[in-house]
C-alpha cells in the first residue's frame, strides 16, 4: 500500500459513494466522482481584508479546498474584492439575514453564496440573491441549521428534527430549481450528531444535489473533534457527502486537520504522512509518546501522501512495516531496525532515528512527487 490507496485491492474497504450531481465552486468540483472536498470558514472580521487573507493563507498551506468568510455588512461585502483577488482557492460568502448582501457577494467575485433559508427574508429576495448568482457565475449552498428553522416549521413539527430540517432544504431547492438554478448544493446541520445524519439520510434519498456535510457547533478541539468524527465519518461511511466542514471551537487550520484525517481514516482521500503508531507499553524500546509527537510536528509540511510505522517492539513491528512506505520498530539496546517499502533495510540508534526518520520520509516524498510529475499527459503538467 505503499503512498497508495489499498481499497482497489481490498474490497472489504470499498466505500460506495452516493452518485450526485456534480457542480462547481469557482474552479473545484464538488459532487460527482470529484473527490470529497475540505472546507474551512475565517474568523477574523471581514472588512479587515489583510487580517482575513492571512488566515485564508494558513488554511490554503494546510490544504483547504475551499473557504467560507462571513459577509455580515457591507464593509465585509466591500472587502470581498481584494480578498477574492488573492485567494488562492474559492471563496464562499455567508450570508445570513440581510439578501443585498448576497448579490453584493456576488458581484464581488465569490465562488459561491451560502444563505441560511430562515434568515434570508422572502421569496422575493431570495429570487434576487439566484439572479445574482447566475449573473455572476455564482454556485449556492442551502444551509439549514436546527438552531435556526422557519417559524411554521417549528410550529408543525413542535421543536427542531429531521423531518423539519429536510422539509426547509427542500422547499428552498424548489425555489431554486423553479427558476432554472441547479447550481447548488445543500446542508442540513444540528449540533446534536443523531439529527445531522438523520436529517442527512432523508435528505440524500430526497434529491440528486451535491451534499455538505458537518455538525454544526461541535465544541472545542478535543470534543468537537469526536463529535465530527463520529457524525461526518459515519455519513461518509454510508456513502454520503461531497464537501465537509468541521465546526471547531478552535483554530481554522484544525479544521482542515481534523477534516483530511476523517477522509483519511476511511481511505477517500490521502494528504500528508499517515503515521501509525502504537500507544507505547512497557515493551517499548524508545520512548514512542514523544518520538511521534516529534515526527508530526517534523513532518507536517509534507502534503505528499505516504505512511509511516512507529512501532515500539517487534510484536506488531515488522507486520505494520509491511504495509508501509517507512517504518521503524524499537528493539534493544538503545537501536531499532529501519523498514523501506516493507522490508527491513536498516538498524538506527534511537538517539538519531528522528532525524533519520525525518530525512528518509522527505527522500520518499519527493521521489513520489517525481514519479506522479512524470505520469502526467502534457496537458495534466500544463494546468
Amino acid at each position: 500500500m505503499t503512498g497508495q490507496d489499498p481499497t482497489h485491492h481490498r474490497p472489504w474497504r470499498a466505500i460506495q459513494r452516493r452518485v450526485s450531481r456534480k457542480i462547481r465552486v469557482g474552479d473545484v468540483e464538488v459532487g460527482g466522482d470529484a473527490p470529497i472536498t475540505v472546507q474551512s470558514m475565517t474568523n477574523t472580521l471581514t472588512a479587515d481584508a489583510a487580517a482575513t487573507i492571512a488566515q485564508i493563507r494558513a488554511l490554503e498551506e494546510a490544504g483547504a479546498d475551499i473557504v467560507r468568510v462571513s459577509c455580515p455588512d457591507e464593509e465585509s461585502t466591500a472587502a470581498l474584492p481584494t480578498i477574492v483577488k488573492v485567494s488562492q482557492v474559492p471563496i464562499v460568502a455567508d450570508i445570513h439575514f440581510h439578501y443585498k448582501r448576497g448579490i453584493e457577494a456576488a458581484k464581488a467575485g465569490a465562488a459561491c453564496l451560502r444563505i441560511n433559508p430562515g434568515n434570508i427574508g422572502s421569496a422575493s429576495r431570495v429570487r434576487e440573491v439566484i439572479q445574482a448568482a447566475r449573473d455572476h457565475g455564482c454556485s449556492m449552498r442551502i444551509g439549514v441549521n436546527a438552531g435556526s428553522l422557519e417559524r411554521d416549521l417549528l410550529e408543525r413539527y413542535g421543536e427542531p428534527c429531521p423531518q423539519a430540517m429536510v422539509d426547509s432544504a427542500l422547499s428552498h431547492a424548489r425555489i431554486l430549481q423553479d427558476h432554472d438554478f441547479h447550481e447548488f448544493k445543500i446542508s442540513v446541520k444540528a449540533s446534536d450528531a443523531f439529527m445531522t445524519v438523520a436529517a442527512y439520510q432523508m435528505l440524500a434519498e430526497a434529491i440528486d444535489c451535491p451534499l455538505h456535510l458537518g455538525v454544526t457547533e461541535a465544541g472545542a478541539l478535543r470534543t468537537g473533534t469526536v463529535k465530527s468524527s463520529i457524525g461526518i465519518g459515519s455519513m461518509l461511511w454510508a456513502g454520503i457527502g461531497d464537501t465537509i466542514r468541521v465546526s471547531l471551537a478552535a483554530d481554522p487550520v484544525e479544521e482542515i486537520k481534523v477534516g483530511f484525517d476523517i477522509l483519511k481514516s476511511l481511505g477517500l482521500r490521502h494528504r500528508g504522512v499517515n503515521i501509525i503508531a502504537c500507544p507505547s507499553c512497557a515493551r517499548q524500546g524508545f520512548n514512542v509518546i514523544k518520538t511521534v509527537e516529534a515526527l508530526e510536528a517534523r513532518l507536517a509540511h509534507i502534503s505528499t501522501p505516504m505512511s509511516l510505522s512507529i512501532i515500539g517492539c517487534v510484536v506488531n513491528g515488522p507486520g505494520e512495516a509491511l504495509m508501509t512506505d517507512v517504518g521503524f520498530t524499537g528493539g534493544g539496546k538503545g537501536a531499532g531496525m529501519v523498514y523501506l517499502a516493507g522490508k527491513p533495510d536498516h538498524k538506527m540508534d534511537n538517539e538519531t532515528m528522528v532525524d533519520h526518520i525525518v530525512g528518509l520520509v522527505e527522500a520518499k516524498a519527493a521521489e513520489l512527487d517525481a514519479q506522479h510529475a512524470a505520469a502526467k499527459t502534457p496537458r495534466q503538467a500544463a494546468e
